[in-house]
């Protein structure tokens, strides 16, 4: 690969403060460590409407759709943290991928997925660490045909893991973060080539 491999990570909340967005900031930061060009987004950025088959046959995508789906298409890898609501991925997140697997006139069918590597982080303040929200993130993006690394974190009582500066406690959390960044980047580069 001539460039750096290009990496969009995100947090699947919309809360200020999201102890999930904190967490793929560490995840970001390995994978700029590993040389990988990395672009944070947070989707409380780009607030789109449910998606409704009706509004898009009628107004096409809707410009934050249009956008983060361009924001897909510009990166060749994914970080996102999945907030676990309910034992599942949040309605934000599940929302702007179905906006984003919408094909436009003269597109191919999941054009912004294809090819991507991904990789999963989750925080969660019970004591499964938003573990069963990675279940159904890595099917969802799995289905969209994003290949999903099986490297990934869950980081429970997310309200006390956090220092101040946004490290994580742990140490060995910290690293994994860190790792997993990292890795995302080593894979999509060899992909590229």
């Amino acid at each position: 690969m001539t460039t750096a491999p290009r990496v969009l990570a995100f947090g699947g909340s919309l809360r200020r403060a999201s102890f999930n967005q904190q967490l793929v900031r560490i995840a970001a930061e390995g994978a700029r460590q590993a040389g990988g060009t990395v672009t944070m987004l947070e989707l409380r950025e780009l607030p789109m409407p449910l998606y409704d088959e009706e509004l898009e046959r009628e107004q096409g995508l809707p410009a934050n759709a249009k956008r983060f789906k361009e924001l897909l298409k510009e990166h060749d890898a994914l970080l996102v943290a999945s907030p676990e609501y309910n034992g599942s991925i949040t309605a934000a997140l599940k929302n702007a991928l179905d906006w984003a697997s919408r094909a436009e006139a003269g597109e191919k069918a999941l054009t912004c997925f294809t090819g991507k590597v991904g990789a999963l982080v989750s925080a969660s303040p019970g004591a499964f660490g938003g573990s069963r929200s990675l279940a159904n993130a890595r099917a969802l993006l799995t289905q969209l045909t994003v290949l999903v690394l099986p490297e990934q974190l869950s980081v429970s009582k997310a309200h006390e893991a956090f220092t101040p500066d946004g490290k994580l406690k742990d140490e060995k959390q910290h690293a994994t973060a860190l790792r997993i960044g990292a890795r995302v980047v080593e894979v999509a580069g060899k992909l590229a080539r």
